[in-house]
């Protein structure tokens, strides 16, 4: 018989995507904020214009037909890891992503980069988020940076359940972009690690914003998560999104939805639609 202590925690892992988005196989499309104070790209230009832009991208979103969206911090780069992450950048965060979640009707998420971990959960809670990404759930290795890091899970874990925050979900990378991780730490075990913590679903991703996994990498990872779902967290375009689809349960998407394919660019609701209708072609 499963205790009762274990049958709570079994309990709070969602079923499918579909306890959260419309779908069990979402678009989750990325708000990729201007750079936030303290940022080297940030010049002065004040929180109303990084909302301002957020939004832009938040409707162009919502009009192109995703099904939830994550705000992240994409231009604070260089970035900084784990508890190096600045507190203006975490309030800055906070304001902007709530501006979202108060001005679209699609499940928010938040990703701090790189492994904001409790400080990622406090924008989430902050903002009203449904789920949380987190780049380094377990395992360790050393971010594009240079910075040395290691799994968050235990302190996030606990966080959440004191800031009475389990609604939020988590989202966990596996072999995460702009890392390496440490010798020994294949993708079998990383998955494993990440899903006996307690992660909601995972996220495979090639190696650098823009950069697709291999195919057969996504289905390995599939055949490795057993009743946890698996999304693609970078590179997805019209071209492969298909195939993704039918190897996982979702995709996080950013670049190839830019205006010219660039990541800079604002969102262009036309290639969000042409993406969503690829998507769902093998739905």
């Amino acid at each position: 018989m499963t205790p009762p202590w274990k049958q709570r925690l079994d309990a709070l892992r969602i079923g499918d995507l579909s306890d959260i988005f419309r779908t069990p196989k979402p678009i989750i499309g990325m708000v990729h904020l201007w750079p936030l104070p303290g940022a080297p790209g940030y010049t002065g230009y004040g929180m109303q214009g990084i909302i301002d832009r957020a939004l832009d991208d938040a409707y162009a979103l919502a009009d192109g037909g995703v099904d939830g969206v994550i705000v992240e911090n994409m231009w604070d780069i260089p970035f900084r890891a784990g508890l190096h992450v600045q507190p203006e950048s975490i309030a800055a965060h906070a304001v902007a992503a709530h501006a979202v979640h108060r001005a679209i009707d699609l499940p928010l998420g938040i990703n701090l980069v790189h492994n904001g971990g409790v400080a990622l959960l406090g924008i989430a809670l902050a903002a009203g988020a449904r789920f949380i990404r987190v780049c380094m759930f377990t395992g360790a290795g050393v971010w594009d940076a240079g910075a040395w890091d290691e799994g968050c899970a235990a302190d996030l874990m606990r966080r959440r359940k004191e800031l009475h925050a389990e609604h939020i979900k988590i989202f966990a990378d596996v072999d995460k972009k702009h890392s390496v991780r440490f010798p020994g730490i294949d993708l079998a075990t990383h998955i494993e690690w990440t899903r006996f913590f307690g992660a909601d679903a995972l996220i495979v991703s090639g190696r650098m914003t823009g950069n697709a996994p291999d195919l057969e990498k996504v289905q390995q990872a599939k055949a490795l998560c057993g009743d946890r779902p698996l999304l693609i967290g970078s590179g997805a375009d019209e071209r492969n999104i298909a195939a993704f689809m039918a190897a996982a349960d979702g995709v996080i998407v950013g670049s190839s939805i830019k205006q010219d394919g660039r990541i800079e660019n604002p969102v262009e609701v036309e290639r969000v639609r042409r993406f969503v209708a690829a998507a769902r072609s093998r739905m």
